[in-house]
């Protein structure tokens, strides 16, 4: 069962920065899964901010955090960033990386593939104030 851990949530202050981290905490290679990272505020439903698959298909961004944030890979630390820039009280957040094996069946994030990730890691918070 791959186990995923978050980190580098905080408060910023609007345009800001933060780097969070998806981690394996079972020791599986996350080379083979595709990554996402999603968001949840309350009231809202979660949303998909930006995936990237394990081979295959292009990485892909929500239309407001394109220019903004950068997710990528660092094989030898077996972990998935996501570079966040030019914060936004909007981009505040629970933010989750979750994990579906192999590449994706068509574009990483969708209505569709979004129901697929079944490793969840706990999320952190990522606050934008003020």
């Amino acid at each position: 069962q791959l186990q995923l851990v978050e980190s580098g949530g905080g408060l910023v202050q609007p345009g800001g920065s933060l780097m969070l981290s998806c981690a394996a905490a079972s020791g599986s290679n996350l080379d083979y899964y595709t990554i996402g990272w999603f968001r949840q505020v309350p009231g809202k439903e979660r949303e998909a901010v930006s995936c990237i698959p394990s081979r295959g298909y292009s990485i892909m961004y929500v239309d407001s955090v394109k220019g903004r944030f950068t997710i990528s890979r660092d094989k030898s630390k077996n972990t998935v960033f996501l570079q966040m820039i030019s914060l936004k009280p909007e981009d505040t957040g629970v933010y989750y990386c979750a994990a579906l094996w192999g590449p994706p069946p068509g574009n990483c994030m969708g209505p569709v593939v979004n129901g697929l990730y079944r490793s969840w890691g706990q999320g952190t918070q990522v606050t934008v104030s003020s």
